[in-house]
């Protein structure tokens, strides 16, 4: 209960501080993607129930490439502000395991798939040591490969450690330390 009134009270008071800069944002996406400026996918939430998760766009509509705003904007972070919206109806958090697309808890064994008893987050631990997860990427032959064996498996174990030992004092942790992450990484 804590936990969300804590959820529905920082969300509130970044919707209302940051609206302006979410339909600058917004706008921007629109004309550079040519589309309505907003990504929507389902994703899969608590007990696995699926939900609309909201993004701006930074793919172009057209040729599905990723444009130089839409970098900018995932490398702020920026692009992940219409998920205050998804906390405030309640499909997620601001500290969670990041909500996931269905295939992906097809991998999961049974003792991990406690993690689905929780609310998907914008940030998480696991959110925090791979903020620069496209960049690790770029210098790995085999992708998928791993990720699969090296990125996913890494996650799940922190996503497990979040299970084990959540608290609103943990929440607030992750959230300095996410807030640190965003400024600090993005002067770099």
């Amino acid at each position: 209960m804590v936990k969300r009134v804590f959820d529905i009270f920082i969300s509130l008071i970044g919707l209302i501080f940051i609206s302006p800069l979410f339909l600058v944002l917004i706008i921007f996406s629109a004309i550079d993607t040519s589309s309505n400026g907003f990504f929507l996918q389902i994703r899969i939430g608590k007990e696995g129930k699926k939900f609309l998760i909201y993004k701006i766009r930074t793919y172009h509509a057209i040729n599905h490439t990723l444009s130089n705003y839409g970098r900018w904007l995932r490398k702020s972070k920026l692009d992940e502000i219409p998920q205050l919206i998804n906390i405030l109806k309640g499909e997620m958090s601001l500290v969670g395991p990041r909500p996931d697309v269905e295939k992906a808890y097809d991998k999961l064994s049974v003792e991990h798939k406690k993690i689905m008893c929780l609310k998907p987050g914008i940030t998480s631990l696991a959110t925090l040591k791979y903020y620069n997860e496209e960049y690790l990427l770029r210098n790995v032959e085999n992708q998928k490969d791993y990720i699969d064996k090296v990125i996913f498996p890494d996650k799940v174990r922190m996503n497990m450690y979040y299970f084990y030992n959540q608290s609103i004092v943990l929440d607030i942790k992750i959230l300095i330390r996410t807030i640190i992450v965003v400024i600090f990484k993005n002067k770099q």
